[in-house]
């Protein structure tokens, strides 16, 4: 059975940077499996695409060689269940604000004894190129657990959420952070505000021992968070690649444009 190297490099401290999938097209997402990324990650929670299109993309990922992830829409059990049933290499689960949510994502993407994850489905062990049995012996080892950390209730509980069992990494979503900080007036923090929060998000995780992960947009945002000590970062998304070029050539152009904001990753 194949090993799951992005778990590998975190484990060892190896900055893993990847990329977002939000158009759910194929052939784009076989294009971008073999232009060097070392994952990839599908977005459930917040794109259009269904679990069939799901399916067929972590399978051409893990044909590529790279490593394919799910954004689910919840850290619900069925929801983790079905895209690591469908082949995704590992979870990314949203709005983790309480021990109890951390733990329920975790139990869900194990097998017995360490989790309650139910036995079935036979497209995850195509993409190991593994038998059924060598997946269901060995899943737990290799399946990659990453946590979300988007509210100040997530960051209060954090020693605790990112010192258990079974956690691979955190990864913070700046815009959703950003927007749960909010106070009465209804304005987002400061920069030096969110950067304090971002600080302790990363002592937590250096503290816990777990590598803690950030999206950002440009190589010099992940160069910058590299140096500060974040390891799991990713990096715009095919939609924002495309209508950042698509933008750039349409000013280079002078073409009139009035729809810069159309993606913000």
């Amino acid at each position: 059975m194949k090993k799951n190297p992005v778990k590998s490099a975190l484990r060892e401290g190896q900055p893993q940077v990847g990329t977002w999938l939000s158009l759910g097209d194929i052939t784009a997402t076989r294009m971008l499996a073999r232009v060097g990324f070392p994952w990839l990650t599908v977005d459930l929670e917040h794109s259009p695409i269904d679990w069939n299109q799901a399916a067929t993309l972590f399978g051409v990922i893990a044909d590529a060689g790279c490593v394919p992830l799910a954004r689910v829409p919840e850290g619900r059990h069925d929801h983790i269940k079905r895209v690591l049933d469908a082949g995704a290499h590992g979870i990314i689960v949203p709005m983790v604000n309480t021990v109890q949510q951390a733990r329920e994502a975790i139990a869900a993407a194990k097998y017995p004894p360490e989790g309650n994850r139910s036995v079935g489905g036979a497209t995850h062990a195509l993409n190991f190129d593994a038998s059924a049995g060598e997946y269901f012996a060995n899943a737990n080892d290799e399946i990659l657990v990453v946590l979300q950390t988007e509210s100040p209730e997530g960051v209060e509980n954090a020693d605790e959420i990112y010192s258990l069992e079974g956690v691979d990494a955190i990864f913070v979503g700046p815009n959703d952070l950003r927007a749960q900080m909010r106070g009465p007036d209804g304005l987002d923090p400061t920069k030096e505000e969110f950067e304090a929060m971002l600080s302790r998000i990363l002592q937590a995780g250096q503290k816990a021992g777990t590598p803690v992960g950030i999206h950002v947009q440009t190589v010099d945002d992940v160069n910058e968070r590299v140096e500060q000590g974040w390891q799991f970062l990713a990096i715009a998304s095919e939609l924002k690649m495309m209508l950042s070029q698509a933008q750039s050539l349409v000013a280079d152009l002078n073409l009139a444009s009035e729809t810069g904001d159309l993606a913000r990753y």
